[in-house]
């Protein structure tokens, strides 16, 4: 997407021209316009050229904000300079401009309405000179108006501007209540001199009722008031953005021919050795190579805690190393960085529009000829009526100046920045304002279990030796454990890692073995200390000492509970199990809790067995486990409940990307190393689960203010236009004096934007306040293996599969073959339930099979 800067816009009226007239350029496939932040997105090959004119024969200014397609060096090397520029944009230079015209006007205005209400009404002293003097008054009224209406020439220049290009806008509400009450005062004060050299003093006193110099002078100011406000406010929407931007590192040390110089940190390339010492902010991304520290990450994912960190780990740019002196790898520099990224998903998402956007921009499109019109039969049909001409004219001002534009304009972008903003602190990323509003609508979540509900490394979970083998052995647990990791260490199974760590974290001495040898699919076999050591699965290691009842037991509790049971034994004595399980993450069963009371159904996706899954399932609390999906079936399994929802996908970003992309809403956890997934919608910073409720609970508040805004904006007009019109006044008689109108229009708008930073307040971890949606459950969700027509199915008795690894291996091959829609294996039972869509002889199963190491003794 390409950005631009956009200026001369002041109303939702201008940024639906703007977009209107982009959107009709050649090769523009997409155009938001943002009158937020005065930005603009593109999407399409059309040149910057072609959109720069399209945009100055619209009558608006335009400027490109960066160049999309320079090289990575070039990207380095401007990395700064452009991030100084995107800051200098958000700098908010309106606001002291619009407090030096307020004042300058407010000079002028007081000495007007002193002169004109204060005298005239409350029978305020004038100097001897005005006694009598009515047409000194009148002209002294049209002095001071004028000197009000130079300093805020800008709403004349703007409004007309956009009157001639056939574009009107709120400037030129503004500019026609002002230029007609000041029109109509000067021809009565012209009418005035003519009665007083007619010696009329009945019609000059008269006359001297008609002037409406102080309404056309207090409008200006009363809106200049309510631009200033909004002006400010608008500012602090976009505080989240200017942080994040203040986080980028200046300076970096790096080591080059053996010696530190300090240098910008544009000038850093990739591969570039750079030193960090306690209490500086890391420079770039990188990878330690040399020293251990803690790391402080909270600038980017929120979270609190300082993360150890040793050499291989990964370091982000604006993150605080607070302990130890490390020397690290640069990985990714300016563009690339984790920061930089961050700083551009939440820019872009700003310069998107929400499709709830959409209604307040056709609306905007059309409201400003509609005001005008209406103001305009306001004032014939009062004439009509037999009223006054001032009176019909004061009530076609009070149109006018009433009808304000900016609050459609600013209801739903507002607080598409604010939720932005906050979702930015807490490590929750949209990329678009679109996702931000989908995001709440969730009604079915899928998570993927490995890496997001669990931990997705393998961990020891439990140790049970056998007393009677351990006899002499004080440590019988220590002991076994020695035994398994000995043996464990030359082995490259995942499983064997996780008995690697629990022997490390427990200080375990690990021992030599000789004669180590891996039987595929079934277990392992060395010599330690003279004695023969076999390690594997139930079937491979009774085959060789005698399990007990009460260990085959427990081994059967372990697979219940979703853990893999491996047997170790000495000789021809059994030595104990230890089971081992990829546990699920603290906060799991919470998120899940949370998300269920938020009225949506949670669903686990699993390539694991139905009797591994549905245990963890258990353990997280989950509506529904659908096990035996591979990351290439997942997307066909989420196409299957989006016809019963809205479905948000939550996975790990890389290998759930077909699913992500399939699903209304993709959510990429635990990504903190590498934000831009490009399948994700919502990337969430940290590798914690309970940032998906709080994900869905922000979208939740974000929708909530948005509406709110766009009733009070659309409320404030529907009630705002009739009164100020005199729809009333026969009846109730009520009229809205010009003056009153302008005030609520200024007001309009700040209470908006005031209500969208009310967001800042919104506390996204809180679920006391969360509420039930009402999902679509009319059908019943299918599991991937239910078909909508019977199919053939045949049961595979198979030898050698130890885990859920092993199921994976003989699951892929199976459903490889063309005449295998689905094969549903299990290690615990040793077979293959395989679902067929054509007929297949058994021998091609067997080889399929088999040519995994595998055994198949019998297909039924």
């Amino acid at each position: 997407m390409k950005q631009y800067t956009v200026t001369g816009m002041s109303c939702a009226a201008c940024s639906a021209r703007v977009e209107k007239a982009v959107s009709k350029v050649d090769g523009v496939t997409s155009c938001s316009v943002s009158l937020l932040t005065n930005s603009m997105g593109v999407e399409g090959s059309a040149t910057d050229a072609q959109i720069l004119e399209a945009v100055e024969q619209a009558g608006y200014g335009a400027s490109p904000k960066g160049t999309a397609t320079e090289s990575e060096n070039d990207k380095a090397n401007n990395s700064l300079e452009q991030l100084k520029a995107a800051q200098d944009a958000l700098v908010d230079r309106e606001t002291p401009k619009l407090v030096n015209r307020l004042i300058a006007s407010l000079i002028f205005l007081v000495v007007l309405m002193y002169f004109s209400m204060g005298h005239m009404m409350w029978g305020w002293p004038l100097p001897e000179f005005f006694n009598g003097n009515h047409v000194a008054m009148g002209l002294l009224q049209l002095l001071l108006t004028v000197a009000v209406m130079v300093i805020n020439q800008k709403f004349f220049i703007s409004g007309f501007k956009g009157l001639i290009h056939g574009a009107p806008n709120m400037d030129t509400l503004v500019a026609l209540g002002s230029a007609a009450s000041f029109g109509y005062s000067v021809y009565a004060l012209f009418a005035m001199t003519a009665a007083q050299v007619n010696g009329d003093m009945d019609a000059v006193m008269s006359y001297m009722h008609e002037f409406y110099f102080e309404s056309a002078a207090m409008i200006l100011a009363l809106i200049t008031v309510g631009k200033m406000l909004e002006a400010h406010s608008k500012g602090k929407t976009t505080d989240a953005l200017k942080s994040l931007m203040q986080l980028a590192p200046k300076t970096a040390t790096v080591v080059r021919d053996g010696v530190e110089q300090e240098i910008s940190v544009d000038a850093v390339k990739k591969g570039d050795i750079f030193v960090v010492r306690p209490g500086e902010n890391i420079p770039v991304d990188g990878e330690i190579i040399d020293g251990t520290t803690a790391v402080n990450e909270s600038a980017l994912t929120g979270e609190s805690i300082p993360v150890d960190k040793q050499p291989k780990d990964a370091v982000s740019a604006a993150t605080v190393n607070q302990s130890g002196f490390i020397k690290c790898r640069a990985t990714r520099v300016g563009e690339d960085t984790t920061l930089s990224q961050i700083i551009q998903m939440v820019s872009d998402a700003a310069a998107t529009k929400a499709p709830i956007a959409k209604i307040a921009d056709r609306v905007s499109g059309v409201f400003v000829p509609a005001v005008i019109t209406i103001a305009i039969i306001t004032i014939i049909a009062w004439l009509i009526a037999g009223e006054t001409v001032g009176f019909a004219l004061a009530r076609g001002i009070s149109v006018l100046v009433i009808s304000c534009p900016c609050a459609l304009g600013l209801a739903t972008p507002v607080a598409i920045m604010v939720g932005n903003g906050k979702g930015a602190k807490s490590g929750i990323l949209f990329k678009t304002a679109a996702s931000l509003e989908a995001t709440g609508r969730t009604q079915i979540v899928a998570l993927d279990k490995t890496g997001t509900i669990t931990r997705g490394e393998p961990k020891v979970t439990d140790i049970v030796p056998d007393e009677t083998f351990f006899e002499e052995t004080g440590n019988h647990v220590g002991a076994l454990l020695a035994i398994a990791a000995s043996v464990e260490a030359k082995s490259e199974h995942p499983l064997a890692k996780a008995i690697m760590e629990r022997a490390k974290t427990d200080e375990i001495a690990v021992a030599e073995v000789t004669d180590f040898s891996a039987v595929v699919g079934n277990g392992l076999t060395a010599i330690l200390a003279g004695k023969m050591i076999k390690a594997g699965n139930l079937a491979f290691v009774s085959k060789f000492v005698e399990v007990s009842d009460d260990m085959r037991a427990k081994a059967v509790k372990f697979s219940k509970e979703g853990k893999t049971p491996l047997f170790f034994a000495a000789d021809d004595r059994l030595c104990g199990i230890i089971a081992v399980a990829d546990t699920i993450k603290e906060d799991s069963p919470e998120a899940v809790r949370q998300l269920k009371n938020m009225g949506i159904r949670v669903v686990m996706l699993t390539g694991d067995n139905e009797q591994t899954a549905n245990a963890i399932g258990k353990q997280a609390g989950v509506d529904e486990v659908i096990a035996g999906v591979l990351p290439d079936g997942k997307e066909a399994v989420i196409r299957k409940l989006k016809k019963q929802g809205r479905v948000a996908m939550v996975g790990d970003g890389i290998n759930d990307a077909p699913a992500l992309t399939r699903a209304d809403i993709g959510i990429a956890i635990g990504a903190g190393s590498d934000v831009a997934i490009d399948a994700a919608d919502v990337v969430l910073m940290k590798s914690r689960l309970i940032d998906v409720p709080a994900a869905v609970r922000l979208s939740r508040a974000t929708l909530t203010n948005i509406h709110e805004n766009l009733f009070w904006a659309f409320f404030y007009n529907v009630i705002g236009i009739p009164l100020a019109a005199g729809l009333w006044y026969p009846l109730l008689g009520w009229k809205l004096n010009p003056m009153f109108g302008a005030a609520a229009m200024s007001l309009s708008s700040f209470c908006v934007v005031t209500n969208a930073l009310r967001l800042n307040l919104c506390r996204v971890y809180d679920p006391k306040h969360d509420r039930k949606a009402t999902p679509d459950r009319k059908n019943k969700t299918k599991k991937p293996n239910e078909s909508e027509e019977k199919s053939m199915t045949k049961t595979m008795n198979i030898e050698g599969m130890m885990c859920c690894h092993c199921e994976a291996r003989v699951k892929k091959a199976l459903e490889a073959l063309d005449a295998v829609s689905e094969a549903a294996v299990s290690h615990e039972s040793g077979t293959a339930v395989v679902t067929l869509s054509s007929d297949i002889s058994d021998e091609k199963l067997k080889e399929t099979v088999e040519a995994e190491d595998y055994k198949v003794t019998s297909i039924q």
